[in-house]
């Protein structure tokens, strides 16, 4: 069954749900994604980003709850739906025989309005490699690889799944331009990712994914709200004691932490939460909260305590 989809949305879910028997991956996930937008998926490892991903791919049934991604549901899509996707996974990939020309081109054969594929490799930094076999790249040429293929033909919608692992820090830069050229022209791309410097650079909004769990979907400058980017003012008292008071008017805290002290006290920092600070803490709060709702461990029998010496 599809989730009723709007026309401007290329995504769209309703309590979206992946269980393996008691163990619950995605939980009741809620999410549109708009047509021509770059949205960027973050959480840690084990939070269900990839598990997600594979459903609106098709890749993968949910348990319950409904998806519909460019009208359709990925479960069954037909192949003129698949032609309009393009996948980037956490795979490498694994065509051993040929050049990476060959493969190249022959991906673009596959597809009615395809980019040129030298041109594309240029663009993915293997133009020096076309003539080389598969095997012979190291891991993070094959990931260039890995999304030439998913982008050669030029897809409505993209799926970036982890895309610069391997990338060194000048070619995760040039890959940027690439995804930013390929928002302008309209392309809708979901990126999950590890580096909140990337879905910074890249994302229009963020969703945060945690424990299965969707916590917040926002624009990148107002994730977590209001309140998370209110500055922390920090100092040290004579005593060496360390003090930190968030204040919307840190110039006024300052100056009366000045007048007391006679002077500026010591470490004294006015510091905004970073991006980074508001999505650790975001994590921090769902750890909590599923540590304090867990059921406590039951006293060992002397029978079990026994056992166990």
């Amino acid at each position: 069954m599809n989730a009723t989809q709007h026309p401007e949305l290329a995504v769209s879910t309703r309590g979206l749900t992946k269980r393996y028997g008691d163990y619950t991956a995605v939980d009741h996930v809620d999410l549109e994604i708009r047509r021509g937008e770059i949205f960027a998926l973050l959480g840690p490892n084990g939070a269900g980003k990839s598990t997600t991903i594979e459903m609106l791919e098709g890749y993968r049934s949910p348990t319950s709850g409904t998806a519909t991604v460019l009208g359709e549901n990925p479960l069954g899509a037909s192949a003129a739906w698949r032609a309009r996707i393009g996948i980037v996974s956490q795979q490498a990939a694994d065509i051993e025989r040929f050049t990476v020309r060959e493969i190249v081109r022959h991906f673009a054969s596959l597809y009615p309005d395809a980019l040129n594929p030298e041109e594309t490799l240029e663009r993915c930094g293997l133009g020096e490699k076309m003539s080389a076999r598969v095997p012979s790249l190291s891991g993070g040429q094959k990931r260039r690889l890995d999304v030439a293929l998913g982008i050669i033909g030029k897809p409505e919608l993209l799926f970036l799944d982890e895309p610069t692992t391997g990338f060194d820090p000048a070619a995760r830069r040039e890959f940027w331009e690439l995804i930013r050229e390929l928002g302008d022209d309209g392309t809708t791309i979901l990126l999950t990712t590890h580096y909140l410097d990337e879905a910074e650079h890249l994302a229009q909004r963020v969703g945060v994914i945690a424990r299965g769990k969707l916590l917040e979907v926002a624009p990148i400058d107002e994730l977590g709200g209001v309140e998370a980017r209110v500055p922390i003012v920090s100092w040290r008292d004579a005593d060496g004691r360390q003090f930190a008071e968030r204040t919307r008017t840190p110039g006024a805290l300052v100056t009366k932490l000045v007048a007391e002290h006679d002077g500026e006290p010591r470490d004294l920092a006015v510091k905004r939460p970073s991006l980074e600070d508001i999505y650790l803490d975001m994590l921090e709060r769902i750890n909590t909260e599923a540590a304090a709702s867990a059921p406590a461990s039951p006293a060992p029998t002397s029978t079990t305590t026994e056992q166990n010496r």
